[in-house]
C-alpha cells in the first residue's frame, strides 16, 4: 500500500485543489491512485466543483470521495478558520469501491438506498463513510450494521459547517452530492488499524443502572443519579470539580463481561440535564437497566494523553511501517479543546513517523469500540493503514 497527501491554503478553489492533488501525488510514484479523499474548506464550498475537477485532472484518482467541512488537515497541520484543501491518495492491493447512499424516509420508518454492504465481505472490509447530518441518520445504520452484519468497521464523520439543510457539499467521483452519505469500500486491504480516542477519564464509583426510560436515568444502583454524582464529585479535588462544571459525560460499559472497567472500556455519552426534582438524569442515548455506568470528565491532557497511547499502540500491532492514515477530529476539538494548534494532526503526524495524513473537523465521527461501530461526539477517529516490510 502507498498514500500521499498534500495541503493547500490558497485562497483559489482550483488552484488550492490543483496544489494539494500535486502534493499527494508525488508520495505514490508512478502508481495511479486508487482512491483519493478530499477535503475542502466552507471557503470554497461555491467552488466545490472546481475542486473535484482540478484533483481529478491532476491526480485521475480510480474513485474519489470527500465533503466540504468546517476545517480541514493535512502533515502536522490543521487549518482553522481559513481556507484549506486537503487530498489523501492511496493505492491498495485489495478492492476499492466507492458508492453513494441516501435514506428514503417512510410511515414506518425509512429505508437505506443505493448502496449494500455485503455480510460475506463485511469481516474483510473498512468502510469509509462522510454523512449529511441532515439527511443521513447514520446511528441507525450503524445499528443496523452491528446487530445484521458483524464484523463490518466504519470510520468517518458528518461534514460539518453548513448551518442549515440542504447546505452539505459531498464529494462522489466526479459528482457534488448534496445529501445522504459518500463511501468507499476498501475489501482484502493487508493491514488497518482503527482508533477511537473519546479524550475522558473516569471517576467515582461504577453503578448498575436500575432504572431507566429512552435516555432517562432513573436510578443508579437504587439510588437517583443526581444523589451518585454529588457524592463521585465530593471526592474530587478542586481542579477536577471545575472541569465537573464545565460538562459531566456518562461512560456506558463496552464489555460487561470484562472484571474491571477501566478509561477506553466505555462508550461516552454527554449528560444533557439533570432534574433537581428527583434526581433523575437525561443522556445522549438510550440507556438500558441492567447495564454498568461510571461518570467520566473530559480535558485536553486526558485527550492528548489517551491519543498518544493509542497510537502508540497502534504503531507497535501494525504488520508493517505506516504508509498512511485517515483523521476524522471533532470541531470542539482543535483550538477550542487544546491550548496550542495542530494538536491531533501533530501528534498522529509524529507518531505515525511522517506518514501521509489528512482529515477534517467533523459534526460527530464514526468509529468501532468494542467491535461495534457508533457514532461519536468530541473524539478523534483513526483509521492507519500498513506498507508491507
Amino acid at each position: 500500500m502507498k498514500a500521499g497527501a498534500g495541503l493547500s491554503t490558497l485562497a483559489d478553489p482550483r488552484a488550492a485543489a490543483e496544489e494539494a492533488a500535486s502534493r499527494a501525488v508525488s508520495g505514490l510514484g508512478d502508481a495511479r491512485p486508487d482512491l483519493a479523499v478530499v477535503f475542502a474548506s466552507t471557503h470554497h464550498r461555491d467552488g466545490a466543483g472546481d475542486v473535484l475537477d482540478a484533483v481529478h485532472r491532476v491526480a485521475a484518482p480510480a474513485g474519489l470521495i470527500g465533503c466540504v467541512a468546517e476545517a480541514v488537515l493535512g502533515g502536522s497541520h490543521e487549518v482553522e478558520a481559513q481556507p484549506g484543501v486537503a487530498v489523501w491518495l492511496g493505492t491498495f492491493e485489495g478492492q476499492v469501491e466507492t458508492f453513494d447512499m441516501t435514506f428514503l424516509p417512510v410511515d414506518s420508518g425509512g429505508a437505506f438506498a443505493g448502496w449494500r454492504f455485503e455480510p460475506d465481505q463485511a469481516a474483510r472490509s473498512l468502510h469509509l463513510l462522510v454523512c449529511d447530518p441532515f439527511t443521513f441518520p447514520v446511528d441507525l445504520l450503524l445499528r443496523h450494521l452491528n446487530d445484521d452484519v458483524p464484523g463490518a468497521v466504519v470510520v468517518g464523520g458528518m461534514a460539518g459547517g453548513a448551518g442549515e439543510p440542504g447546505g452539505t457539499v459531498l464529494f462522489h467521483d466526479r459528482s457534488v452530492v448534496t445529501e445522504g452519505a459518500v463511501g468507499a469500500r476498501l475489501t482484502g486491504v493487508a493491514e488497518v488499524r482503527t482508533i477511537v480516542s473519546q479524550g475522558c477519564r473516569p471517576f467515582g464509583d461504577a453503578h448498575v443502572v436500575t432504572r431507566a426510560e429512552g435516555n432517562v436515568v432513573f436510578e443508579l444502583g437504587g439510588r437517583p443519579p443526581l444523589e451518585r454524582l454529588r457524592a463521585a464529585v465530593g471526592s474530587l479535588g478542586r481542579a477536577d470539580q471545575e472541569l465537573v462544571a464545565n460538562g459531566i459525560q456518562l461512560g456506558r460499559v463496552i464489555d460487561e463481561y470484562k472484571a474491571e472497567h477501566g478509561q477506553g472500556d466505555f462508550l461516552i455519552r454527554t449528560v444533557v440535564g439533570v432534574d433537581p426534582g428527583n434526581g433523575a438524569m437525561a443522556v445522549g442515548d438510550r440507556v438500558e437497566v441492567g447495564e454498568t455506568v461510571r461518570f467520566h470528565v473530559r480535558d485536553a491532557a486526558t485527550a492528548d494523553e489517551e491519543l498518544r497511547s493509542l497510537l502508540e499502540r497502534s504503531v507497535e500491532t501494525l504488520g508493517g511501517p505506516p504508509a498512511g492514515a485517515l483523521l476524522f477530529t471533532c470541531n470542539g476539538r482543535g483550538t477550542r479543546m487544546f491550548p496550542t494548534q495542530d494538536h491531533d494532526a501533530g501528534l498522529a503526524y509524529q507518531v505515525l513517523r511522517g506518514a501521509p495524513l489528512a482529515g477534517f473537523f467533523c459534526a460527530g465521527e464514526l468509529g468501532p469500540v468494542g467491535g461495534r461501530n457508533f457514532l461519536h461526539g468530541f473524539t478523534a477517529s483513526l483509521a492507519i493503514f500498513a506498507a508491507r516490510d
